[in-house]
């Protein structure tokens, strides 16, 4: 069965500081059974410790993250344990366990594997710490409290469409223009451990059906399955590796007809482009090289963008989603709930996890300096470099 989009509601953005100084003025206590009372003032949020496990410093998104998060909450007050785990799931176990020993009040928590967690977070729960999952949804546990993400199903759309623009069959505005050309295609998905991974996927293919049911997209391998076409971790090197075996099982080495590649991620779309580039396809894109798409905005994937390598990215300003993850910390240290916007979506098998879902914009190069430049993402600088300052 299809998912659709959903009718987003108005999203809320502000200040992270003001905004928790707000919520922790009438600090009652934590949730945890370990917090201390509040006495009405600042020093309250020094008592509460949140800790802040985060999946990989490999990727450039995740230092982001995990800077913004634990930047946020200790503006706000708040004592942060801010743990990377080296997208190694025991790490990360042992992590959480030690945050909780060590007196967690509150967890926010990006997951390598969505569900391996579920014995750290009973251990939680059995001390009355609120659990935040952060743009990964954790599953098979009734011990995760709130999610705060982007609209995962929706960046899926952004891929592909942003795909299909670069490929000429939507406009700017990302309509239809009418053209019935064929064309050639192939399909990356992200690690099947990461709930986002489907998400994305099924965002995406709902996308596409009409053109390959049509005929006007064709997936030349034929590879259309998420066993198929994921890549475990997320990894450059492993979706390198799979390209340049399609290209020798499919397209003669590179010298057949291949268009366009939808990639769910900008190292995955690194990668890809690597391949191509070998292959013979061209360095640029006006240069014959295929349209790749991709997420996160990486500094390297948006220079690439900029000097017509690479076509489009989705951009997901994690700033604001470390933002809701502080409100709902600041909502929990007060005793009560986060505020959440979708309360539907995401069933973790064991329950629907009640959460607030962030918006994404798709990035072209006409568009870099309005949506990362002068929201102050990156600098032209760092753009023109592709080395983050």
């Amino acid at each position: 069965m299809k998912r659709t989009a959903r009718t987003r509601q108005g999203l809320r953005f502000i200040t992270t500081t003001a905004a928790v100084t707000l919520a922790l003025g009438g600090l009652a206590g934590c949730a945890s059974d370990s917090a201390p009372a509040g006495d009405g003032d600042d020093s309250a949020a020094s008592d509460i410790t949140v800790g802040v496990a985060m999946p990989t410093e490999t990727s450039e998104r995740w230092i982001a993250d995990g800077n913004s998060v634990k930047e946020q909450l200790t503006d706000a007050g708040y004592s942060v344990d801010l743990q990377y785990a080296n997208d190694d799931i025991p790490t990360q176990q042992q992590q959480i366990e030690q945050m909780i020993t060590k007196g967690a009040d509150i967890l926010i928590v990006a997951s390598i594997d969505g569900t391996a967690l579920a014995s750290q977070l009973e251990s939680a729960a059995d001390k009355g710490i609120p659990v935040i999952a952060y743009d990964r949804l954790i599953n098979g546990t009734e011990d995760v409290n709130f999610y705060v993400t982007f609209d995962n199903y929706t960046v899926g759309v952004q891929q592909a469409q942003s795909l299909l623009r670069g490929l000429g069959y939507l406009d700017e505005n990302y309509e239809e223009t009418g053209l019935e050309d064929e064309k050639v295609i192939e399909l990356f998905a992200g690690s099947p451990d990461d709930n986002n991974t489907g998400f994305f996927f099924d965002g995406a293919m709902d996308t596409l059906e009409p053109y390959l049911e049509d005929g006007r997209l064709t997936v030349g391998s034929g590879q259309t399955s998420m066993d198929q076409v994921s890549t475990l971790r997320w990894d450059g090197a492993t979706a390198q590796k799979r390209m340049e075996d399609l290209l020798t099982s499919t397209y003669g080495g590179g010298s057949g007809q291949l268009d366009g590649v939808l990639a769910p991620y900008d190292g995955i779309s690194r990668g890809i482009i690597t391949a191509l580039q070998n292959a013979g396809y061209g360095k640029t894109i006006e240069e014959g090289l295929p349209v790749v798409s991709g997420q996160d905005a990486e500094i390297a994937s948006v220079k690439y963008i900029n000097d017509g390598v690479q076509y489009a990215t989705i951009f997901k300003d994690t700033r604001k989603l470390a933002t809701q993850a502080v409100e709902a910390a600041s909502a929990y240290a007060e005793g009560g709930e986060p505020e959440a916007n979708d309360t539907e979506t995401y069933d973790n098998g064991v329950k629907v996890v009640p959460s607030y879902l962030l918006e994404s914009d798709i990035v072209v190069k006409d568009n870099i300096t309005s949506l990362l430049v002068d929201s102050d993402y990156w600098t032209e600088a760092e753009i023109e470099s592709g080395v983050a300052e």
